[in-house]
């Protein structure tokens, strides 16, 4: 290809590039791609984020509410009254930020709706599957302090204090 514009055209510089090669390079979609996996990798951080710090609220207001649960348990309350007990005011949280969080991404999707290509601000399969991920890691976070205050011994509890 190269040599058939030479012939054509001798004084003209020629580089030959195939399209997928041109598209990889600095004026291509090199930044873009660097910017789509830096997004992507700083939602990974703040997902991860985000459920230290639902298990860590979990984790302190189960720890706060051990002589009530050694009461509960000592008047009869199984591990899993417990566990509903815990889990029911944890997942309660977390739906109240779901949905608060919700109206702010909805109010913020309308701002950035210049930038999206392809899909609309209010994507409903976008948000129902952020949701349901963001419900799964709340879940998942709330578990391990659930079941820690299943295990509270009601002697050592009414003891606490």
């Amino acid at each position: 290809m190269a040599s058939v514009i030479q012939e054509l055209a001798p004084g003209v510089a020629v580089s030959v590039k195939t399209m997928e090669q041109d598209l990889q390079g600095l004026n291509g979609y090199l930044f873009f791609k660097l910017g789509a996996q830096l997004t992507g990798a700083l939602g990974i951080l703040g997902l991860a984020l985000a459920m230290v710090g639902v298990y860590s609220v979990v984790s302190y207001a189960a720890a706060q509410r051990t002589q009530e649960i050694g009461i509960r348990m000592a008047l009869g309350a199984g591990p899993t009254d417990v566990l509903r007990m815990v889990m029911s005011r944890s997942l309660l949280t977390i739906a109240t930020g779901i949905a608060i969080g919700t109206v702010i991404a909805l109010v913020g999707a309308k701002a950035l709706a210049g930038f999206l290509v392809g899909v609309s601000p209010s994507d409903p399969l976008t948000f129902v599957g952020v949701l349901a991920l963001l419900f799964a890691v709340g879940l998942a976070a709330c578990l391990v302090p659930a079941y820690r205050a299943t295990r509270v011994d009601p002697l050592v509890a009414l003891r606490y204090e």
